[in-house]
């Protein structure tokens, strides 16, 4: 994966396969650190399977006995001086934190938050997503726009074009200028 967004993308749509309800996705830059954690309220995984799920040959997959996700993510933080964690508990959830150097030249970019953010607008979960970088920060909480649509299905074209270019030009505004 080219970017830091699509190793997002990737972790949360296995907490909507792990049946999550509510997933929360926390993007912090601060101090020429970065932090993405996501935590969700799914299935979660046994211990003996959270110790083997940073190895790719470790997958809950049928179609294949390979799983990148995880490893990639883990690999891609630590190339570029950061930290991999993961915790997990069978029946309340797991969490996934990674942090990056900003400055680290094997960093890979950010990406397109905002169209991350738009690909999980599932009608059967719900996503929080915090944004900060320093002292500013936004939230983005499905739950709360799903209230306003009073109906209207979140992930029909005219809501999603929306919530990206709305969702985009916070983290725009946050960012003040600045590449992440």
């Amino acid at each position: 994966m080219r970017e830091l967004a699509l190793h997002v993308l990737d972790i949360a749509e296995n907490s909507v396969k792990a049946n999550a309800k509510l997933v929360t996705i926390e993007i912090e830059v601060r101090d020429n650190l970065l932090t993405i954690t996501i935590t969700d309220d799914g299935k979660g995984m046994s211990e003996e399977f959270l110790q083997k799920v940073t190895d790719p040959f470790t997958t809950t997959r049928t179609t294949r006995k390979v799983g990148m996700g995880i490893p990639l993510f883990k690999q891609a933080a630590e190339t570029s001086g950061g930290t991999f964690s993961i915790k997990s508990k069978l029946g309340v959830g797991t969490e996934v934190k990674v942090t990056f150097k900003v400055d680290d030249v094997d960093r890979m970019p950010l990406g397109d938050v905002a169209e991350t953010a738009t690909t999980l607008l599932y009608p059967q979960c719900d996503f929080k997503w915090i944004y900060t970088v320093g002292d500013e920060s936004f939230i983005f909480d499905t739950r709360e726009v799903k209230e306003e649509l009073q109906g209207i299905p979140i992930d029909s074209p005219e809501i999603i074009a929306f919530l990206k270019s709305m969702i985009k030009e916070n983290i725009e505004s946050i960012n003040g200028g600045l590449v992440i």
